[in-house]
């Protein structure tokens, strides 16, 4: 069975840092690229940052580019999103997704599985 789990959601005052976690299982973790995406209130879900380190590939939205970092641990089958410099504007509810190797894109409608969702709450 195909589990991804977000950690690290919270509240935080603009400016301030949050790192969050998606450690997945039940599946290869090579053949998958992981990324984070966030739905804001009344907005459609946009791909934030996604990685894929079996093709090289990593992606960030232009308007996370400078603040946040996404990396990938192979050995705990784990992706982080370190995320500084935080706005108001990046409030939302985050989710880690994972999209099959050669056909996942940033979006979406790129990936196959996704987790719950974790909140993410930044005080002006």
């Amino acid at each position: 069975e195909v589990q991804l789990v977000e950690s690290g959601g919270g509240l935080v005052q603009a400016g301030g840092s949050l790192r969050l976690s998606c450690a997945a299982s039940g599946f290869t973790f090579d053949d998958y690229a992981i990324g984070w995406f966030r739905q804001a209130p009344g907005k459609e879900r946009e791909g934030v940052s996604c990685i894929s380190s079996a093709e090289s590939i990593t992606y960030y939205a232009d308007s996370v580019k400078g603040r946040f970092t996404i990396s990938s641990d192979n050995a705990k089958n784990t992706v982080y999103l370190q995320m500084n410099s935080l706005k108001p504007e990046d409030t939302g509810v985050y989710y880690c997704a994972a999209g099959r190797r050669n056909s996942w894109y940033c979006h979406y409608n790129g990936m196959n599985y996704w987790a719950r969702g974790t909140l993410v709450t930044v005080s002006s």
